[in-house]
């Protein structure tokens, strides 16, 4: 059975909490100078759950030192505004800090996906494109056709996709990223990804077939 705690006022109704949770409830539902303190309080834990996801994910993804620290104190922001949003959504069904956890691991999974989802379609230099066709060329006239190919997609790509497309499509298709991360980190869906594809697809091999590189 689940001890009986202090009790807080919510537009809703009256609902119990623990001891703990009202700890931080009630201040940061008060004025003037308590708020102040108990934001700064909530500021300063959720910094530290940050910092300790970044640097646990940070290796992972290869980021590190001060732009893996931004990402931690930029999760701790975004993940403070959004708590406080929903402050009068807590229901006592679990502590307090266990539920203004939740808010800060879910920014820092999202800001390092995004920030490594970005940092792969950036690096568009010209060794990532010709990597591709590395491993299908089998002597050495295949691959400068190959490489002939791949410079027309290239050149595709700039030319006639919208900015959307080709972060599209460079991550699906050149970086290999898997489908589901894209549609993570874009906020898309993957009916929406799939289109935007299919339509880069096109897109190209209309360019390819202009310029001579596939038949009608």
């Amino acid at each position: 059975m689940r001890r009986r705690g202090a009790e807080k006022v919510f537009e809703s109704g009256i609902v119990v909490v623990d001891a703990e949770s009202a700890s931080w409830l009630n201040p940061l539902g008060d004025t003037g100078v308590r708020r102040y303190v108990a934001l700064a309080r909530l500021h300063e834990m959720l910094l530290r759950v940050a910092r300790y996801e970044a640097y646990q994910r940070g290796p992972v993804v290869r980021i590190s030192g001060p732009e893996l620290d931004d990402i931690a104190v930029q999760a701790a922001d975004d993940a403070m505004v959004a708590l406080l949003s929903k402050l009068a959504t807590f229901r006592g069904e679990s502590r307090f800090t266990s539920w203004a956890y939740r808010f800060v691991v879910l920014e820092v999974k999202n800001k390092i996906g995004r920030n490594v989802w970005r940092s792969r379609l950036d690096a568009l230099d010209t060794e990532e494109w010709d990597r591709l066709p590395a491993d299908r060329a089998i002597d050495p006239l295949s691959q400068a056709i190959q490489r002939e190919l791949i410079s027309a997609v290239r050149r595709a790509v700039d030319e006639t996709l919208t900015e959307h497309q080709r972060r599209v499509f460079v991550a699906i298709v050149v970086h290999g990223t898997p489908l589901d991360t894209v549609v993570s980190e874009s906020g898309s869906n993957r009916n929406a990804i799939y289109k935007t594809v299919f339509d880069a697809r096109r897109k190209i091999r209309a360019f390819l077939t202009v310029n001579g590189y596939l038949e009608g």
